[in-house]
């Protein structure tokens, strides 16, 4: 599909020409209308913001870990994207780890890279290929583009063909966005569709062979996450994500893949 009409938020928010987009890694194509740099812009300032609001642990094996599992994976993803001449798609990426002091069971990466594990996750991740799997999951969504998605859905529900025509005003346009992205929340901002969640549970679980981590390990840990969720209220980290049966039967279907990954990088099968 091609959007030839290019329109400000407040001369912030535009269209892009090209408005379907094929993931790489799993093929399947969404339609991202929003500019990313936009989306990246206001996503690094409202990340800057929850870390000032937040307890940043930094120096400690747990946080060295974080950048650790989180830097390979990133560097798998631009090595793959370079071996098929995509590596434009995430040249402005600007990627971030850090781990935030919190019980919640939970993690998040913002378009643009902008990751953030609490360590209230860790007991369930247990070791590094237990937060590959978190980590990976994370990331996928940042590189698949969730989020302008996400502002994409909201736009064609809201105003359908009027986009098309290019008469929608200003402030619709900055409504939509405040509504996906809404500035000053932490989790608000990060919320996903079942289909998304899926993807990301794929491309995630091939991120982490790419860098070496046993994708294998994937199974127990959302086995884990599961029980660690029950009896208590669900945590954000599951909130729109497929039910534990639906989400093993799928991994264990994107396995063989995933261990041809793991094997090329180096990994025991």
């Amino acid at each position: 599909m091609k959007i030839t009409h290019l329109l400000g938020i407040g001369g912030a928010l535009a269209l892009t020409v090209s408005a379907c987009t094929t993931n790489p890694i799993t093929g399947r194509s969404s339609l991202q209308l929003a500019n990313n740099s936009e989306i990246m812009t206001m996503s690094a300032q409202e990340y800057r913001s929850t870390l000032g609001k937040s307890k940043v642990v930094t120096g400690t094996a747990d946080a060295k870990r974080v950048v650790s599992v989180g830097s390979r994976i990133k560097s798998a993803a631009e090595r793959y994207y370079q071996s098929i001449g995509r590596s434009a798609d995430i040249a402005n990426y600007s990627w971030e780890f850090n781990l935030i002091q919190s019980n919640e069971l939970n993690a998040w990466c913002m378009p643009g890279g902008k990751v953030a594990v609490y360590t209230g996750i860790l007991p369930v991740t247990k070791n590094e290929n237990g937060l590959a799997v978190v980590m990976g999951h994370e990331v996928s969504h940042a590189l698949a583009g969730h989020g302008n998605e996400r502002i994409s859905q909201a736009m064609v529900a809201q105003y359908g063909g009027a986009i098309l025509g290019g008469s929608i005003s200003n402030a619709q346009w900055a409504g939509v966005f405040e509504k996906v992205y809404p500035i000053g929340s932490q989790v608000a901002l990060l919320k996903y569709g079942r289909g998304q969640e899926s993807e990301a549970d794929k491309m995630g679980l091939y991120l982490m062979g790419m860098a070496g981590y046993d994708p294998r390990e994937a199974i127990p840990f959302w086995s884990r996450m599961e029980g660690a969720s029950k009896g208590a209220r669900q945590p954000e980290f599951l909130s729109t994500h497929p039910n534990p049966e639906t989400r093993i039967s799928d991994i264990n279907k994107d396995l063989p893949k995933a261990l041809e990954y793991y094997k090329a990088a180096g990994g025991r099968i």
